[in-house]
């Protein structure tokens, strides 16, 4: 489907706002003809992306492992034979790792659902902050804005970015993942990594306002293996406006038992194994200072949805990983919506990615989809973030993430299959636990 200019990006063009705020006026589509996020509620005329009717229900004692699609079967398969057919509905990246494996890689899709779905106080929240949430400091800060979706109705790349920045995450949640870099020849690995992630508003007492200003979240990661990296932390302070107050990153070495201040851990600093930027983390994360967005519409994509298999626990990382790159009988791509966002690199800033090209779920808020280019302006990276609705938690987010390097066939992907308590939400922390003396006490080799 060609790119389409979507009911609310007109809406405001016929208004002639210039801010990030819409009118109380233009807010009321939400959860009318816009969802209560501001997704489009219709589906397409081809009937192959359904409307949208609530999502999955949250139940509390749901088993968030279990996948509710397992009885339904591909539809078809896309191979590099049958691309021709599907060529539309896909992004340069993957068409790309159709080009580069013609023998190994598919795409196996299926029936679309639309299971995102988020609390009610969630969803009051970003119809509130669509008529009072403004960018600051030229896009790269929020003002009047409450936790979440500052524009559910956007009128810039930019707007679409921060949505997916702030989008909601379940609130306090410890995870439990392996971050697994695969060789070549298809070796890989793993590093066991805890993570807490916790938004100032679901600290234990609360949030401080005057603490918490700038806060988006406080985040900690453990790194329980290999032995060589046991007991290294990483504490960070993940500002809102990173211009005006960069984040504030500590590395807890265990081998030296020293916690030092981490600047580096932002941009393009190189994550584990040099296979993705720090920036690539959770699709995209940071500052979004050193590019020009420039918002191309909506369109039609396949991407990863619904990827219950992925955290299977009856599925071993063997059984995912494999040469080049992971067995895509794994996989579950779906027909959805998505924003498409387009990055250039500011000119007299220094990244190495020219550019990016950023497809987001129009009903999560999260990026399914990123290329990567390198400076020439050659295709460099693709990743994909593989969806699942956290029903206990009421949240969508990644049941893994994959980043595929083009010119060495490497890549990257997160997993947690083989891991115990590999998500639990709710678990509130203190502030304390999220301060540089807490992590230097905690420190273990």
């Amino acid at each position: 489907m060609k790119n389409v200019v979507t009911l609310s990006i007109m809406m405001l063009l016929v208004s002639g706002l210039s801010e990030a705020k819409v009118s109380s006026e233009v807010a009321k589509a939400l959860g009318e003809e816009l969802t209560a996020v501001g997704a489009q509620a219709q589906g397409n005329t081809a009937g192959t992306i359904p409307s949208y009717a609530g999502g999955l229900t949250q139940n509390s004692e749901a088993d968030i492992y279990q996948n509710v699609f397992a009885k339904e079967k591909p539809l078809f398969i896309i191979t590099a034979k049958n691309l021709a057919e599907y060529k539309e509905n896909l992004s340069p990246g993957q068409l790309a790792m159709f080009a580069k494996y013609p023998e190994s890689y598919t795409m196996p899709v299926y029936t679309s659902h639309r299971t995102a779905s988020m609390p009610e106080s969630i969803e009051a929240k970003a119809k509130k902050n669509a008529v009072t949430a403004e960018l600051v400091d030229g896009g790269n800060g929020l003002k009047n804005f409450d936790e979440v979706l500052p524009f559910p109705i956007p009128a810039s790349g930019l707007e679409v970015v921060w949505n997916h920045i702030t989008r909601f995450r379940g609130g306090s949640v410890e995870i439990n993942q392996a971050i697994i870099p695969v060789q070549s020849d298809g070796s890989f690995s793993p590093v066991v990594i805890n993570a807490q992630l916790t938004p100032p508003q679901y600290l234990k007492g609360g949030s401080d306002k005057e603490l918490d200003e700038n806060i988006l979240f406080y985040y900690t990661g453990t790194t329980k293996s290999p032995a060589r990296l046991s007991g290294n932390i990483l504490l960070i302070h993940e500002t809102i406006d990173q211009v005006k107050e960069p984040r504030k990153a500590w590395i807890y070495n265990a081998g030296q038992r020293r916690i030092r201040r981490a600047p580096q851990v932002a941009y393009d600093a190189p994550g584990l194994d040099g296979l993705q930027t720090v920036d690539q983390t959770d699709m995209f994360s940071g500052a979004p200072d050193r590019y020009d967005w420039t918002l191309v519409g909506k369109k039609e994509l396949y991407i990863p949805y619904n990827a219950y298999q992925m955290m299977d626990k009856d599925v071993e990382y063997d059984d995912i990983i494999a040469k080049n790159h992971i067995d895509q009988k794994n996989t579950r791509y779906e027909l959805h919506r998505v924003w498409q966002v387009e990055a250039t690199l500011k000119e007299g800033t220094r990244h190495i990615y020219s550019k990016r090209t950023l497809f987001l779920d129009e009903d999560s808020w999260q990026v399914a989809v990123a290329d990567h280019y390198d400076n020439r302006g050659q295709l460099w990276r693709l990743s994909e973030g593989h969806m699942a609705q956290f029903v206990n938690a009421d949240t969508p987010w990644y049941a893994a993430i994959t980043s595929y390097d083009l010119f060495s066939g490497r890549y990257l992907i997160s997993l947690t299959n083989e891991e115990r308590n590999a998500f639990k939400f709710g678990k509130l922390l203190k502030r304390k636990h999220f301060t540089s003396a807490s992590v230097r006490r905690s420190g273990k080799r």
